[in-house]
């Protein structure tokens, strides 16, 4: 979730379009900046209340940061591979200077 959040909050502070999957067709197709800011905004208390609430989450053991840091990467690399196939990111050429 909190993976999840970044792009979103992002997309909507900068006004960009991007990926939802409550778009049409789902996680392909764009919804507004508007939808992003929201979107983001529940998955960061979303991932807060899965940490803080659900569990016995303690930052200090390296146990449990470790399977936080973990289980982030894994959603980054999901994530990227999901969103590079849809804009070009897993087999790049060279930089047109246009995001």
């Amino acid at each position: 979730m909190l993976v999840n959040a970044m792009p979103h909050l992002v997309r909507g502070v900068t006004g960009r379009a991007f990926q939802t999957p409550s778009a049409k067709p789902p996680g392909k197709g764009l919804l507004s900046s508007m939808v992003h800011g929201p979107w983001g905004f529940a998955s960061l208390l979303a991932a807060w209340w899965l940490v803080e609430r659900v569990g016995d989450f303690d930052p200090r053991s390296a146990v449990d940061a470790g399977a936080f840091g973990l289980g982030m990467l894994m959603a980054l690399a999901g994530l990227a591979w999901s969103f590079g196939r849809l804009h070009g990111g897993n087999a790049p050429t060279e930089w047109s200077g246009t995001p």
